[in-house]
């Protein structure tokens, strides 16, 4: 076994954002650090690829810049964010219905009109609702009464059908999941995050947000392609059988990484999506909207070249559409018709560019759900990432500051 010179205090064990974050508060404090990634980039699930032309994220992304660990590390002027429409579009048995903001798009408020898309009643109980999750205290918010979203929104005046013709379809995409079973607690946070933010993506790509936090790292902080096998008394083993020496070792990896890395740690499940990239020639949406299918038939679906037309080449069309399952027979054919139905276009020309099927894309956030979860785990022993928090960038940073700041303290020795 060789012993690598280039010591460091503490080791941190991915690239990811929780990884980033935590590599980020230790250097502030002075603590050498060293982030190993076993990939050949950073990022984790927010990364981005190029394939013929077009640039591809690994799974559909939406970047919220109300996030406080979002503005509190990123120079968000930097990133060049390109928005989605202040609003979505929903396919229903009676044709398509525009849900907007009204506070940003006051010109284009007909579907919000009572038997539109939602009655009257349902209108006033989503005033109210967003009201006091935009305007309560951030503690107020996560601290109220934890049920199911579902039993969340009828207890809030919500009549079935709305939650079924919008809710449903819409919390489907954010959350993973079908039946509205997430933690009311991560619904009124997300659902918060969204009025206060801007939903958007950087223009060329989700990758340039953790490649923006790993720039912000002294040079030679993180190493690529360096897969630890395993953790040691004295700090890691590589892959290559050289042991890097450390006081302290924050795994920051995915969740069936750290549970091999750190036996008998608890991790929940998580859900799995699988996003198809179709290219066409003909753009089936002239605005940058999410679209939305009453029927559930996919998660959500957007023509990504709207939102910013560096993710397809010049006269090409980037779609990407979402459905919460692996791929399986017959499941490409079947979202063709449900997206030319919807699209109102022949979809049989569109070339299918590419699928991501992301299988830990989301820990499952069912009640109760601990909004944060400690960072040590034994003596020298720490762990990070969406699994200690809540599923979201938010959740990720700040598992990875909570990482941080209990090594801060264990060597302080008030751990």
């Amino acid at each position: 076994m060789r012993t690598d010179e280039n010591t460091a205090e503490v080791v941190v064990v991915g690239a990811g954002m929780a990884g980033l974050a935590c590599a980020q508060d230790l250097l502030a404090a002075g603590v050498a650090v060293r982030v190993l990634e076993a990939s050949d980039g950073v990022g984790g699930r927010m990364r981005s690829d190029r394939v013929e032309g077009f640039t591809v994220d690994r799974g559909f992304q939406l970047f919220n810049t109300s996030y406080p660990q979002v503005r509190g590390r990123l120079p968000l002027r930097e990133l060049d964010l390109c928005a989605f429409g202040a609003g979505m579009v929903v396919h229903t048995p009676e044709g398509r219905r525009r849900f907007v903001d009204p506070t940003r798009r006051p010109g284009e408020t007909a579907d919000l009109l009572p038997g539109r898309l939602a009655s009257g009643r349902d209108l006033l109980a989503l005033g109210a609702l967003s009201a006091r999750d935009m305007l309560a205290p951030a503690s107020l918010v996560r601290g109220g009464r934890e049920r199911t979203t579902r039993a969340a929104l009828a207890a809030a005046g919500f009549s079935d059908d709305f939650v079924e013709r919008f809710f449903r379809p819409f919390l489907s995409g954010v959350f993973l999941e079908d039946e509205l079973e997430t933690s009311s607690r991560m619904f009124h946070l997300v659902w918060r995050s969204m009025l206060r933010g801007t939903p958007c993506l950087p223009m060329n790509g989700i990758g340039v947000v953790p490649e923006r936090l790993a720039a912000e790292l002294p040079p030679e902080t993180v190493r690529l392609e360096t897969p630890v096998r395993s953790l040691t008394d004295d700090g890691v083993l590589l892959a290559d059988g050289t042991e890097l020496p450390a006081a302290a070792v924050v795994v920051a990896a995915g969740p069936e990484a750290a549970s091999a890395l750190l036996p008998g740690l608890r991790v929940p499940d998580y859900r799995v999506v699988t996003t198809y990239y179709h290219a066409t020639d003909r753009r089936p949406l002239d605005e940058p909207m999410l679209v939305l299918d009453s029927d559930r038939r996919f998660l959500n679906s957007c023509v990504l070249s709207e939102i910013s037309p560096v993710y397809a080449p010049p006269g090409r069309h980037l779609v990407a559409t979402s459905v919460l399952r692996e791929p399986g027979p017959g499941t490409e054919a079947d979202l063709r018709a449900a997206l030319a139905e919807v699209y109102r276009t022949d979809t049989s020309t569109w070339q299918t560019l590419t699928t991501r099927t992301v299988p830990d894309a989301l820990p499952v956030m069912t009640p109760p759900l601990p909004l944060t979860r400690r960072a040590r785990v034994a003596p020298g022993r720490f762990v990070c990432g969406d699994h200690r928090a809540t599923g979201s960038v938010q959740g990720a940073l700040a598992s990875g500051a909570r990482a941080a700041r209990e090594v801060l303290s264990e060597r302080l020795g008030v751990a």
